[in-house]
């Protein structure tokens, strides 16, 4: 049970069919926050301390009111979950006071908690029951507010892999580059892979939608994912580029955002900050010539 701080129909947080939660009606589903983002945090820890599994939700640049709960909540290890929606700069024409950049880094370096970015819809599913199924700490879903095309099973590797943090989707066995993505940049990275495949590339595509529980994984799993012997290593995420220096090394590429956004339509921001295919190619072949057509 749970609800938004005002903001359920664009977090798309309410359960339908449910009943609201309201004075003397305590048998709904559905709760009504109010803009309160520190309250509704405050509260999620105490009803998962009563044994309840509460999901709260928000525009991820409000998640810097409630950071207080998310902290204790991962202090106290409470099963909470936290559905942050319009993920990136992509929020668009509200601008860089509303577009996150930063929060996905300081999200991270909260000790025990749990970023999932999934990059489309069967790997959302796979994060909502990861957070359910965890019984030692709070999970973040930071979701993008465009739409992001699906992966295309049939094509790439089954979903289940994105249950230990980060996976291989497809490519080489023995790449010379790998290159990955998380959120929505995971089909800009895919588009990449498939064009260096197509140059006769080894590549390999790998999906990484949560690095702290990539992290917790054996190293001989960490080792198939990201072979060591490969130096050549490109992220691409919409967010601070702090995360990823550890899973690129010194010889690879990140693709991502040091600074603030701008006030534009989303596909206009794609663009102006290289967040497409062409941009991506174009940065790889900078990083390695040899690469180019």
């Amino acid at each position: 049970m749970g609800g938004s701080a005002d903001l359920h129909p664009s977090n798309n947080t309410l359960i339908k069919k449910a009943e609201s939660i309201g004075p003397g009606s305590f048998g709904g589903k559905n709760l009504h926050f109010g803009i309160r983002e520190h309250a509704m945090g405050a509260i999620a820890n105490g009803m998962a301390l009563s044994g309840l599994i509460p999901y709260v939700g928000t525009f991820m640049v409000f998640a810097d009111y409630m950071r207080p709960p998310i902290r204790l909540a991962s202090l106290m290890k409470l099963r909470v979950v936290y559905v942050f929606t319009h993920d990136s700069i992509f929020v668009g024409e509200d601008g860089p006071t509303h577009q996150p950049v930063e929060h996905l880094a300081s999200l991270r370096i909260i000790p025990g908690l749990r970023v999932f970015r999934p990059g489309d819809a069967a790997e959302t599913a796979m994060a909502w029951v990861a957070a359910l199924r965890r019984q030692d700490g709070p999970t973040v879903l930071a979701l993008t507010r465009q739409t992001v095309p699906p992966v295309d099973r049939a094509k790439y590797s089954a979903v289940a892999g994105a249950a230990r943090g980060g996976y291989v989707l497809g490519g080489d066995a023995n790449p010379e580059i790998v290159i990955m993505g998380s959120g929505s940049e995971l089909a800009i990275a895919t588009a990449a892979f498939e064009e260096l495949q197509k140059r006769g590339i080894k590549a390999r595509l790998v999906s990484m939608p949560c690095l702290e529980l990539f992290d917790e994984q054996d190293a001989a799993y960490c080792e198939s994912v990201l072979p060591s012997a490969c130096r050549r290593r490109v992220a691409i995420e919409a967010g601070r580029t702090s995360n990823w220096h550890k899973y690129v090394g010194l010889d690879g590429l990140i693709l991502g955002l040091d600074r603030f956004g701008a006030s534009a339509p989303f596909k206009t921001l794609a663009e102006k900050f290289g967040f497409n295919p062409a941009a991506a190619l174009a940065a790889i072949e900078k990083t390695w010539p040899e690469y180019k057509k």
